[in-house]
């Protein structure tokens, strides 16, 4: 794979970034080293190596996950800036126009 500026661009945009003609050649440059990088790593035998689905062997010891209801719906929307009958109102963060 080829990294191009066309694809940094594409990628800043879904990454919602923005870069400077000079940071774009850092990038770039920072990019075509992890694909050297990647490729370097098909060159390993992994012939009799079984794949890992865990990194460790260590479990999560957590707390019983138990319901309850410590506030009503009111008590929690009364300090909202911007409700609407039993929901939170927020700003609208995704542009499909662009």
């Amino acid at each position: 794979m080829k990294i191009t500026n066309e694809k940094i661009d594409q990628l800043a945009h879904l990454a919602r970034l923005e870069f400077d003609p000079n940071e774009q050649m850092k990038i770039k440059a920072d990019l075509e080293n992890i694909l050297v990088l990647c490729e370097k790593l098909n060159e390993v035998n992994t012939d009799g190596i079984d794949p890992l689905i865990y990194m460790t062997d260590a479990q999560n010891n957590v707390r019983e996950d138990i319901v309850e209801q410590n506030f009503s719906r009111e008590q929690l929307l009364r300090n909202a800036p911007k409700k609407d009958s039993d929901y939170f109102r927020v700003p609208k963060v995704i542009d499909q126009n662009k």
